[in-house]
């Protein structure tokens, strides 16, 4: 449904923090489905572990909390400027099922959960082949960056 470009124009994120490579599906206002390709090139991979190759949980976190962005800057129909960040509000309930690695796709699920002043409560979930790899409710805030 969005394409990298249309990505790269939403989120502020570059190589190699940019964790969300396609939106799949997208509600506005509600939800949102998008997936991360994860291949044996990602930076963190040498490091985490090189006899057996697994995806930091902190960054599959990240990747649920950039496709929630999305979700939201979708939902508003506007395009962030270069003073706009979105930053974590909190983090709850985080629970890791599954070991992620390469040639896994990551398929990243998010749904507002609630919205006020600003800070938006999202339940997240990511599946690789249907089995849940991680879920999480964050919190997020829109603010302008001084």
């Amino acid at each position: 449904m969005l394409d990298i470009q249309h990505i790269l124009r939403k989120l502020p994120h570059r190589y190699p923090f940019l964790l969300v490579d396609r939106v799949l599906e997208l509600e506005k206002g509600v939800r949102i489905k998008a997936l991360k390709n994860i291949s044996i090139n990602e930076p963190f991979f040498p490091g985490h572990f090189p006899a057996r190759p697994v995806m930091p949980g902190v960054l599959m976190l990240e990747a649920l909390a950039q496709a929630a962005a999305l979700l939201s800057f979708e939902s508003l129909d506007s395009d962030p400027d270069e003073n706009m960040v979105v930053y974590f509000a909190g983090i709850d309930n985080a629970r890791f099922k599954r070991p992620v690695g390469p040639g896994d796709q990551l398929i990243l699920e998010a749904t507002i959960d609630r919205q006020r002043s600003g800070i938006y409560r999202y339940k997240t979930r990511a599946t690789v082949d249907g089995a849940v790899a991680v879920e999480a409710d964050l919190m997020c805030t829109m603010r302008i960056a001084v």
